[in-house]
This record gives structure tokens, C-alpha cells and sequence, in this order.
């Protein structure tokens, strides 16, 4: 059946939906093709982000609020894509995906709540599977470049090296610029959740959390400071490691175990050779274990929610989003001691300025793009569902470079 958009961005709004929108705006503007509007629950922000944005009327406006079961189905029923911004998405987004698994549209989010997608899994599998659906989570900074820089170096361990690579270390080397307030806010949102449902903690610890079924070998621990052999650095805990761990293992296990069923994957933060690195590494894992502690006591939680977080509608300027850049080192071994190194870029802030276009993109490749790599209905990661054919469209469109740094050798 015909839909009238190709696109929805559902949270328009919001500070991140807000540069998706403006994105598409400015990308795919009148005349290039593709077709979509902004959803949300006031006609009248709507219209004010609309205007401020330079977008001409013509740009249809719906709305929707993210609890109206109905009026999510006929929003959904619209559309190709929705791309949903409205986060924490365990407290105001399970309408809205299951809305689009039973209507047969394809969903994607920015997702980094392991616990909310560990239940969404078996909830909206059936339904999407037979609608035609797919469900993909996580397509902004977590966990777009670790999943799929992960599945880019493997890719090319096949056709270098003619074997996979059986344990792969992601190590982020140049962060410039935060996390979006979004990410934050989930944050805060799982811990809580976490003292309510006992049995999440146990889920958020578990690498094999979106794996239904299936459980890998013995992880590494990425909460302490540790010298990389494969890096030849100090490293120390990335907070976004938990996220990104799982979905690539879940998109291992979606495309089969190609890198076999004992596979490894370890996340961290390069500090640096020598003395210098290790004590870096070590004030990082100190720092992070107290922040953790804090974390978890009720009360610093809701004074960081009322004084620390954005509030609605703030974020970094534009400035600052245009400075900012990331760059990620992938190293793999092989099971006879082979290596292979891989740096996947983004050009602007993660969290922000990245996001916006890499959420954008994969949308777009799930209303676009044919071939092998694109799957049938289901919950997916952006690794298993679109695979390589996103890796190609983020390099050709959104400002990330996949790279190999060298040649195949011996460790």
C-alpha cells in the first residue's frame, strides 16, 4: 500500500528532533525526493519549529500525543519510517513502537535502554515479523558507529584475511563534545527503574542481554583500568560501553555467529602509553565506580535531573556541534594471531550534531534501499538490518568515514 510520507519524525519539537528535522530540511528539502512531515502533540510548537527552521508551510504538521493509542495508529499508518525522538523511551515510547509493529512500518529510535529493549524484543517481534515491520533501535551515536564499525572490520578481515576476527576491541580515541541530554535523561531513567525491578541490574550487567537464548563466552571487564595488548595503550571504562556491547553481540547473533559463537568484544577509552596513560586510566576508573556509587542514591539522581540536565528545548549551540568530532579505533585478531586495525570518524558532536544526521540516514536507507543486506520484518540492530548498505550511505551522506588503517600482520 502506498504511503503519503516516506518519513515521520515523531518528537519534532524536542531538541533532537528538532536538528532531524532541520536536517531533512535542509537535505531533502522541497523537490529532492523524499517526502515526510513532523509529528508531535501541540499543533502550535509544531508550527513555531516549523517557521524558525525557514521550512515553508507546505510541510504537513500532525498530531499526535505519545499515549493516544489511536491516534498513534493513524499517524504510523502514514508513513514508510518513523523516527522517534521522544526519550526515555521505557517511560513514554512503547505506544509508539507497538503501533508501528502492528501496522507494518518501520520504525527507528535513539535507543540506549538495554532493560526497555530487552523487553521490547519478545514483545514486538511477532507482530512485526508479521506485519512486515522493522523495528531497529539505537541509530544515533549509540550504537551506529561501534555496531557497524565492528561489522565494517570484520567484513574486511574476510577479504583480507580469509577468517574472522574472534576478538575485537573498540577503543575511542578523540571525543569532542557531550552526550545529548536525551542519553542523560535515560541514564537516570534505567537507575531508577533499576531500584524498582530487581531483576534489571542483572540485564544491564549482562553483555548477552539482547540475545535472547543465546550466551557467548566470559566478556571482558571494562570497568577497571587495563593496558591493551592489541592497542599497545592504557585504556579506561567508556560509559557508553554497556549499550553499544550489546547490540553488537545481538547483531552477531541476528546475522548468524559468522565471527563465532566465542567471539569477544570489549569497549574502553584510549588514555595513553606509559606512566601518564596508566594514571589517566586509572583516575578515569576511580571517577567512574564513584560517579556510579552517586548515581545510585536516589537524591543525586534528582538534584542532576533538576540543575545538570538540558531542559527542554536546550542543547549546544551550533558552534559547538559543528566543532565537535569523534574518532573510534577497531583492532581485531584472528584465531591464528592476525590483526587488523580499522578508525570509523564522525565529523560533528556525537551526541548531537552526528545524531541527528545518522538517525536521518538510516531512516532512510529502511524507505529506500534494496539489496542483501536489508532485512524482513523484526526488531533489529542498524549492523543486522541494513548492514553494509548503511555503512556506504553514512560515508557517501552523513559525514562518518569507515577506514582501514593498514595492512593484515601478525600480532
Amino acid at each position: 500500500m502506498d504511503k503519503a510520507f516516506d518519513i515521520i519524525v515523531f518528537g519534532a519539537t524536542g531538541f533532537t528532533g528538532r536538528l532531524v528535522a532541520e536536517y531533512l530540511h535542509q537535505t531533502y528539502g522541497e523537490g529532492r525526493g523524499v517526502a515526510w512531515a513532523m509529528a508531535g502533540r501541540s499543533l502550535e510548537k509544531l508550527t513555531q519549529v516549523r517557521d524558525e527552521l525557514g521550512i515553508g508551510p507546505a510541510l504537513p504538521l500532525l498530531v499526535a500525543d505519545a499515549t493516544d493509542a489511536t491516534a498513534l495508529a493513524r499517524l504510523v499508518a502514514q508513513a514508510r519510517v518513523v523516527i522517534s525522538t521522544v526519550g526515555p523511551y521505557q517511560l513514554h515510547g512503547q505506544p509508539l513502537v507497538d503501533a508501528c509493529a502492528q501496522a507494518g512500518t518501520d520504525y527507528v529510535d535513539l535507543c540506549g535502554e538495554p532493560g526497555w529493549m530487552a523487553q521490547m524484543i519478545p514483545r514486538l517481534q511477532g507482530p512485526a515479523a508479521a506485519s512486515g515491520s522493522r523495528i531497529v533501535f539505537s541509530c544515533g551515536f549509540d550504537s551506529i558507529p561501534f555496531d557497524l564499525g565492528v561489522l565494517f572490520l570484520q567484513h574486511e578481515a574476510m577479504q583480507r584475511l580469509g577468517a574472522p576476527l574472534v576478538r575485537v576491541h573498540g577503543r575511542v580515541k578523540v571525543m569532542k563534545g557531550g552526550f545529548s541530554g536525551g542519553t542523560a535523561a535515560s541514564l537516570l531513567a534505567t537507575l531508577e527503574a533499576a531500584g524498582r525491578q530487581p531483576g534489571l541490574a542483572r540485564t544491564l550487567g549482562d553483555p548477552f542481554a539482547l540475545t535472547p537464548g543465546f550466551r557467548g563466552p566470559r566478556q571482558a571487564d571494562d570497568n577497571t583500568a587495563a593496558f591493551d595488548d592489541l592497542a599497545q595503550s592504557w585504556t579506561g571504562p567508556f560509559v557508553m560501553a554497556p549499550i553499544n556491547t550489546k547490540n553488537v553481540h545481538r547483531t552477531h547473533a541476528l546475522r548468524g555467529h559468522p565471527w563465532g559463537t566465542d567471539f569477544v568484544y570489549s569497549e574502553r577509552m584510549l588514555t595513553g602509553a606509559g606512566a601518564g596513560g596508566e594514571k589517566r586510566a586509572r583516575t578515569m576508573a576511580r571517577n567512574t565506580r564513584l560517579q556510579n556509587a552517586l548515581l545510585a542514591f536516589g537524591p543525586t539522581r534528582a538534584l542532576i535531573r533538576r540543575f545538570a540536565l538540558p531542559q527542554p528545548g536546550q542543547g549546544p549551540t551550533r558552534e559547538q556541534r559543528e566543532k565537535g568530532c569523534y574518532e573510534v579505533l577497531f583492532i581485531g585478531q584472528t584465531a591464528d594471531g592476525r590483526t587488523l586495525r580499522a578508525s570509523v570518524k564522525g565529523d560533528r558532536d556525537p551526541g548531537y550534531g552526528s545524531t541527528c544526521k545518522l538517525i536521518a540516514e538510516a531512516a532512510l536507507c529502511l524507505a529506500r534501499e534494496t539489496g542483501p543486506d536489508m532485512t524482513p520484518g523484526g526488531v533489529w540492530t542498524p549492523g543486522a538490518a541494513m548492514g553494509l548498505t548503511l555503512v556506504r550511505r553514512l560515508q557517501e551522506r552523513a559525514g562518518l568515514g569507515f577506514r582501514i588503517l593498514d595492512e593484515p600482520a601478525h600480532a
